[in-house]
């Protein structure tokens, strides 16, 4: 676990990036009891914005679910393994995505 103690470090501030994008989306989000615009491009643009948040705040809970597995995973002793080859993930990937539980081959192979 020493080996990654700087990883664990960079992923819980990763968290703490998304957590405050996250709650700043949310604050943006329209509430549904909101009255729409009068104006009907007004109204695309209001519908079109909330879907474009709602998209942002889909892929922050996405991520910070990853980096939450990552931490587990680094706790564990199980990070830097791939999750379903069991191969060690090459430093390069985890340094590009340290969230990552696949090496290149398994995640190319799964379209990540």
């Amino acid at each position: 676990m020493n080996e990654y103690k700087q990883v664990r470090g960079q992923l819980i501030e990763m968290l703490e990036e998304l957590g405050d994008r996250l709650v700043k989306i949310t604050d943006e989000v329209k509430h549904p009891d909101e009255p729409l615009a009068k104006n009907f491009e007004e109204q695309a643009s209001q519908v079109e914005n909330d879907e474009v948040l709602d998209y942002l705040g889909n892929a922050a809970r996405v991520e910070i679910e990853q980096i939450q597995q990552a931490i587990v995973r680094i706790d564990k002793g199980e990070y830097g393994f791939c999750a379903t080859c069991g191969e060690a993930i090459n430093p390069e990937r985890l340094k590009a995505v340290p969230f990552t539980k696949l090496c290149i081959k398994c995640a190319s192979q799964a379209g990540n």
